[in-house]
């Protein structure tokens, strides 16, 4: 889907819209008052306070049936420029209005509104001539949302809405939406089983179900032989940690804010750690370490705990409580090429596996910004241009084409950013590499070289899956829920077709399954075995199996597999192979 907010006409073409329905909504509810609506990147959007008046799905075609009345009439959209204190006067009686006037910035003495026919509304613009322009549009949902964003203030209700050029435009967009429903995480993780969240646990705490932690479970197996291949070690890590490591580590000045409050224990201060980093960095330095011994990659699959906003929080996207595929790799500076280039092979060769079309992988070199003013970066010039200029030059020299962004680094240093193209909407990072040389600085990490000396290594920071957590909505979302064969929870479920002449064959063929080591669920309820077909294939079971008296007469066995209605009959020895082949070759 086009960027809406970035697209100039579009975000006209939307910026007006917002207007249009907020006339319909004024003519339809003559006691509405109205907040801020903005473009956003998906259309835009409309706080509007109604009152006693709640929403329901039938209000939307009211109000879009008004908003073509009123773009029928073909009013011009006319800016107007007042003085404050005329703002003020013009909208005394809207709370949220004089709100935003008596918060401008003092050097607006010109404040600009839009008419158009019997609405007025506060603006900067700019908006299109006439609302005759705005004929493709339709209102998509709607929603509460507190005043300024504050839980303590009155909920508002926000109507969101999408308006283009042309009415294929509008259509293919639509389709669009239609399919990242299908697609959304959070349904098919309700639909399939795979996780759910409790406010008694808390908001951003994903629970995971028996299908979901079986996937989860598959995902670290998965991740955790590819870098063991690659020769990783793995070590396992406490989730809490001293204030005092990451004062050390600097992350307490730039991060606590996004840390979940500290704790006192006997005297010290402890927090739930945000990243791994800090602890890795302690085990290096439990050791002495010649050049010889280096890279030394050392790889955790940990429990993170970052604080979100409770309305940022969004299915296993975002979320308080997760777990990350994280590795740090110590390397001596004539080692940072080639590790850098192992991890870019890995990245590919794992997203290989899970069927993602590399070659729409796009390269972001994440660099600070010199000039920022919010002090998010630790302040040493030339550590930053040292690492800048060593990761710049490694990309170069690996052929990748990459581009660069500022203001996107890690506090520690620059980074390159992978960003995956989902099948539905925009580019999303999942898997990051970081040069550092900051923190083995300092933790004091040092290893002795070939003429004896002491030396300070170089951190490559890595994580390839990302989080687990984000990494199932991702392939959940890729795969509409059709999780490949190899990772899938249960991947054979088994139908007698009559509990009284079959169920003993269907208990004789699961148990050998799971002997197999084939994750194989027998679904013996007391239904007819359409109804049981039809609701694994609404779970997306990869493979059912059939078992009627044919299959028991002639001990063999009948499967359809996921997507297809034809039955095919082999034996038993056939299917093994063929699900074990499947699986090894990951189809």
């Amino acid at each position: 889907m086009i960027n809406i907010k970035e697209d100039e006409r579009l975000n006209k073409l939307n910026h007006s819209c917002a207007h249009l329905m907020a006339q319909a909504v004024r003519h339809l509810y003559p006691d509405a008052k109205f907040w801020v609506g903005p473009v956003i990147n998906e259309g835009f959007y409309y706080d509007i306070d109604l009152g006693d008046k709640v929403l329901t799905d039938e209000d939307l075609p009211l109000i879009e049936k008004e908003m073509k009345k009123i773009s029928k009439d073909g009013k011009r959209i006319v800016r107007h420029e007042i003085s404050k204190a005329e703002a003020l006067e013009m909208f005394k009686d809207d709370p949220y209005k004089i709100d935003l006037i008596n918060n401008m910035d003092e050097g607006d003495t010109v404040i600009s509104c839009y008419t158009q026919g019997d609405f007025t509304d506060l603006c900067r613009g700019p908006h299109v001539d006439t609302v005759k322009e705005l004929k493709h549009f339709k209102l998509l949902k709607f929603s509460g949302a507190y005043w300024k964003g504050d839980a303590n203030n009155k909920m508002l209700q926000r109507i969101y809405g999408v308006c283009f050029e042309n009415e294929e435009d509008l259509e293919a967009c639509l389709k669009e939406i239609e399919e990242a429903k299908e697609r959304d995480h959070r349904k098919l993780g309700k639909d399939l089983g795979i996780f759910m969240i409790s406010d008694l646990i808390g908001k951003g705490m994903p629970l995971y179900l028996p299908n979901g932690y079986t996937l989860w479970r598959n995902l670290q197996n998965y991740i955790t032989d590819k870098e063991v291949s690659y020769g990783y070690k793995h070590v396992h890590t406490p989730d809490v940690g001293t204030k005092q490591l990451y004062e050390t580590s600097g992350h307490w000045d730039h991060y606590k804010d996004n840390m979940f409050p500290a704790m006192e224990v006997d005297g010290e201060t402890y927090v739930l750690r945000p990243m791994n980093c800090p602890h890795h960095m302690v085990i290096y330095g439990n050791d002495i370490h010649s050049y010889r011994d280096l890279p030394l990659r050392i790889a955790e699959v940990a429990n993170d705990f970052r604080y979100e906003a409770a309305g940022a929080c969004k299915g296993l996207e975002r979320v308080r409580a997760m777990t990350q595929n994280d590795s740090h790799i110590f390397c001596r500076p004539d080692q940072v090429e080639e590790e850098f280039k192992s991890v870019v092979n890995l990245i590919m060769e794992v997203y290989k596996d899970f069927k993602v079309d590399v070659s729409k992988f796009e390269f972001r070199l994440s660099l600070r910004d010199k000039n920022s003013k919010t002090n998010k970066y630790y302040d040493d010039d030339e550590m930053w241009d040292k690492a800048e200029s060593a990761l710049r030059k490694v990309l170069t020299d690996m052929g990748l084409d990459f581009f660069e962004a500022k203001d996107e680094a890690a506090f520690y240093g620059p980074k390159l950013d992978v960003l995956v193209k989902p099948a539905v909407g925009p580019a999303v990072t999942i898997p990051t590499v970081q040069l550092d040389f900051l923190l083995p600085k300092n933790f004091e990490l040092s290893y002795i070289d070939e003429n004896g000396e002491k030396k300070t290594p170089v951190v490559i920071h890595r994580a390839i899956l990302g989080s687990i957590d984000r990494f199932i909505a991702f392939l959940l979302e890729e795969t509409k829920g059709s999780l490949p064969l190899w990772v899938a929870p249960v991947q054979v479920k088994i139908l007698p077709v009559s509990n009284e002449y079959h169920l003993a064959y269907a208990k004789e063929v699961c148990e050998k399954l799971l002997k197999e080591g084939i994750r194989v669920e027998l679904d013996d309820r007391d239904e007819k075995v359409g109804y049981r077909m039809r609701e694994a294939v609404v779970k997306k079971i990869p493979i059912v199996l059939v078992l009627g008296q044919r299959e028991v007469d002639d001990k063999k066995l009948s499967y359809r597999l996921r997507g297809s209605e034809e039955t095919t009959t082999v034996t038993y020895d056939e299917f093994v192979e063929m699900v074990k082949k499947d699986i090894k070759e990951r189809n």
